[in-house]
Order: C-alpha cells, then structure tokens, then sequence
C-alpha cells in the first residue's frame, strides 16, 4: 500500500473535531451511538467511523490504485473521463478559473462494471484494474455498500420514510453511479506550492461518501465559519461525509458541508497523499427532491425553509452529469459554468 511510513499529522494546525461513531454499535442497534450519528449527520455532516471492517479491503484497493496510476500516461489516457459528463475512468490534473489548482491524479470504477465483471456496463478500465476486478475491487465495493446501507436504514428510520426507503433508492442491482475512486497527489515541493488547492470547495454529488486517508489535506468549513480547518486522519478511523442528494432527499435535515482539499501541512507536505473513496449515489433514474409525500418530518422540514429550493427536476444520472461537464476545461463558459459544478452549498467565496 503507497504512503505506508509516513510523519505524523502535526499539532499547530487548525483542525475542526468530528464526532466518532462505532460501525459495530450502530449495527447491533445501540441507541446511544445511532444518536450520536444522528448528531453528526444533521450539524456537520461529517463523522469518523472506526470498527467498520474494511480495512482489508481498502489495503487492497490503495495497492491497485498505485499500480494502475503507475502506467505510462498515455495508456491511462485511453480511459479518460472525456467531456460528456461520465464520471467513470481516469482523469489527470484540472484547472479551475481562478490561481488555484486542482492538482490530483484519480482512477474511478463504476459501482455496476466491478459487480458486473466481466461484462461491461459503462466502460472498460486498465489492465490492472481488470486483473483484480473480481477479487479486489468488487470486495471493496460490496464491503462499502454493506456499510452503507446501515446508515441509510437509521437515517431511514429518523426521518420517518417507510421501512426500505432509501435503501430501495440505492439499489445494489439498478445502475447507478456508484464508484471506487483512488487518487493521487504529489509531494509539495515549495512555498507556492502549498498555497495551491488540490481539490477545490466543493460539496458531493450523491448520497453518502465513505473516505480512507493516510495523510492530511482534507478540510471542512463548517456552518457559520468563515475559515477552512482540517480533518486530522485518524489510523482505522474512515470519514463519512452526507452528500447532496441525501440532504435534498432530507429536506435539508440532513447536512451536505462544502469541503476542499490542500496539501498535507507539516512534515506530511513532502511524501505523495494517497486517497480511497467510495461515493454511494442513488439508483440513476431516481428523481432528486425531498420525499414530503413519505414523511412527515420532511415536511416539517421544508415548510421551515422556504428560500430552499428541494425540487431539483433533476435525475442522479442528470444531477452528476451537470456537474462533471461543468468541471471539465473544454465546455467552461465562464465563471458561472465553474460554481456550478460545485454543488449545493458552494459560494464565490469558498475556494
């Protein structure tokens, strides 16, 4: 796995604390830490989840991601995302409209290609990819989904939606956009350097984001604050993050949070950061909008927000392609082209 020895996060930064919710009490039903995800799901909408049981797996796939990211460019260019709006396959450095720069390298894998192996549903990948599809990347996907639809039957459950809701929404067997992605970026080597943005604000496309990180980068800017903090990494602890088609789903109950990426501070700066994530998105053809007619409580919800517009008349499959076109250099018309693929909660501001 790359990043394996790596200088320890560093204490002279501002970082943001995020609660600590353990997979195996909120499976076995413990009262106390489903209210504590709760909590962290409605305020912030980020938590780390320790005990989950995909530490293996995540091992595995970070050691794919290295050796598919190793390949010569120009086989990696074979299986570019290209301009459509498709998320699945690689992309190479990107540059956003202002001084920063959104310096990462990153492979996804669709959700359906890994499950369906070795017919192909969206699109074909690297030969490293496909010689472990079965025994590595599908695993990780299972494992993710496993851990996913836990969470989205308590959150099912605390906002009233009949029993199976929002599973049924994310259907494993249903296309969906789902997907691995693993990315890289590399070592800061100077001053300017570190003032540049490898990712920049941005909220989540989908529903929910299940994130294994060894080193720093990833900051939040919670409600109400007007500075980025960082997210400290915690060993065996992944960070779960709500996305914007959970909160639009919620009513907005549910907290979809800009967040950014930027280099590892410290002694942390200087060593290639590594990242796994898994995005668990809806089922493709489901229609973005808070489900009112479902549940009481949403109701409740948007009635108390009426300057939120929870009718998006969009798709998942509609919603994310939007935004991938949108971040893509060659269909920018400005900078209005740019915020909107930034999602929910971005602003001018927020870079």
């Amino acid at each position: 796995m790359p990043g394996t020895t790596l200088p320890p996060f560093p204490d002279d930064v501002r970082t943001h604390p995020l609660l600590i919710v353990d997979f195996e009490l909120i499976k076995a039903g413990d009262r106390e830490e489903i209210d504590r995800l709760w909590e962290a799901a409605t305020t912030l909408g980020f938590w780390y989840l320790k005990n989950h049981g995909a530490d293996q797996e995540a091992n595995d796939m970070f050691d794919v991601g290295a050796e598919t990211l190793a390949l010569p460019l120009e086989e990696r260019l074979k299986f570019e995302q290209g301009d459509n709006g498709q998320s699945f396959g690689s992309q190479q450095t990107d540059i956003n409209p202002g001084k920063f720069l959104d310096n990462i390298e990153f492979i996804n894998v669709s959700k359906d290609d890994a499950l369906a192996y070795p017919r192909v549903v969206h699109l074909t990948y690297p030969s490293t990819i496909n010689a472990r599809m079965e025994n590595t990347v599908a695993p990780f996907v299972r494992k993710s989904l496993d851990v996913t639809y836990v969470v989205l039957n308590i959150f099912n459950d605390k906002l009233g939606l009949p029993e199976g809701t929002l599973e049924s929404m994310h259907a494993m067997d249903e296309h969906s956009a789902c997907e691995v992605r693993c990315t890289r970026s590399p070592p800061v080597q100077d001053k300017e350097a570190m003032e540049r943005v490898m990712l920049a604000a941005h909220t989540d496309f989908g529903s929910l984001t299940f994130l294994h990180n060894r080193l720093g980068g990833l900051q939040v800017m919670p409600p109400g604050h007007d500075e980025w903090s960082y997210i400290r990494p915690i060993p065996g602890h992944a960070i779960c993050n709500i996305a914007d088609a959970l909160s639009i789903f919620s009513g907005g109950i549910l907290q979809s949070n800009i967040h950014r990426v930027v280099p590892p501070p410290g002694a942390q700066a200087g060593y290639e950061r590594w990242s796994l994530v898994f995005f668990t998105r809806p089922t493709s053809s489901k229609v973005l909008r808070a489900l009112v007619e479902s549940s009481p409580i949403i109701v409740d919800a948007v009635k108390k927000q009426p300057d939120k517009n929870f009718e998006s008349g969009s798709t998942a499959a509609e919603w994310l392609a939007r935004r991938v076109r949108n971040q893509r250099i060659n269909n920018r018309r400005g900078p209005d082209t740019w915020t909107a693929s930034r999602g929910t909660e971005h602003t001018p501001t927020a870079a």
